[in-house]
């Protein structure tokens, strides 16, 4: 199966800070992987270069086979590539249905805008009920929602969830992740960057562990857990 996105021994620096040394992993179409590891391992790196807000220093990063490296974030986007960064990344001061309007008008035109909220609001049922309210006065899982609405109107070849279950209950992380497995029924791959990761672990096929910005084990999620533990403490899922 050809991979949807490939890093190729990527390194990345941030100033004189060099955060990643020589990464290389692959996500096949409609497969999953989850990027563990412990705090400042470099996974957010990875996740900006796979989409383009880095550039990697050497290297080479391909979304579906073809060669991305140096190009701005928004190719990454037009090539298929959703980022959904830790944090809420919604308009606080617009209700749920402007915020959705927006990054629907920007893919998709003004003629899609009906036909993209209803699909949002299907993928997400809780945010029609609250459409009018004002997003910064949502729960925090409901602003990890919106967000993930707002990434996923135009169907990308592949998302990357960074960290999405920080600072959230333990009932709406699951809420959270059963909606992931639902893209992913859908087709779209994954790469799922957690640092508290059973669920991760659950929901993909693959595991690929950062420790000092190097790849230190990657394999089938089904051989992880004991691997997983010697470089992180591996909760149980809430």
């Amino acid at each position: 199966m050809s991979a949807v996105l490939r890093l190729h021994e990527v390194d990345a620096s941030y100033g004189a800070f060099r955060s990643l040394f020589g990464v290389s992993f692959a996500i096949p179409a409609g497969g999953s992987v989850a990027l563990v590891g412990p705090n400042g391992a470099g996974k957010t790196t990875v996740a900006r270069v796979a989409s383009g807000l880095v550039r990697a220093s050497s290297g080479s990063v391909f979304v579906d086979g073809v060669e991305m490296t140096g190009h701005p974030t928004h190719a990454f986007a037009r090539a298929g590539v959703a980022h959904a960064p830790e944090g809420r990344s919604t308009f606080a001061s617009l209700t749920v249905e402007e915020n959705l309007e927006l990054s629907i008008r920007r893919i998709r035109g003004r003629a899609g805008v009906k036909a993209g909220l209803g699909e949002a609001y299907e993928l997400f049922p809780i945010l029609r009920e609250r459409r009018s309210q004002v997003a910064g006065t949502l729960s925090g899982g409901q602003q990890r929602m919106l967000a993930l609405a707002r990434v996923l109107v135009d169907a990308p070849k592949v998302l990357i969830a960074d960290e999405l279950s920080l600072g959230l209950a333990p009932s709406i992380v699951q809420q959270t992740y059963a909606m992931l497995a639902r893209i992913r029924e859908a087709g779209t791959a994954l790469l799922v960057i957690e640092q508290h990761v059973a669920h991760a672990l659950a929901l993909c096929d693959q595991v690929v562990v950062l420790d000092h910005g190097s790849v230190a084990w990657s394999g089938p999620a089904s051989e992880a857990g004991e691997r997983v533990q010697s470089y992180l403490e591996v909760a149980p899922p809430a």
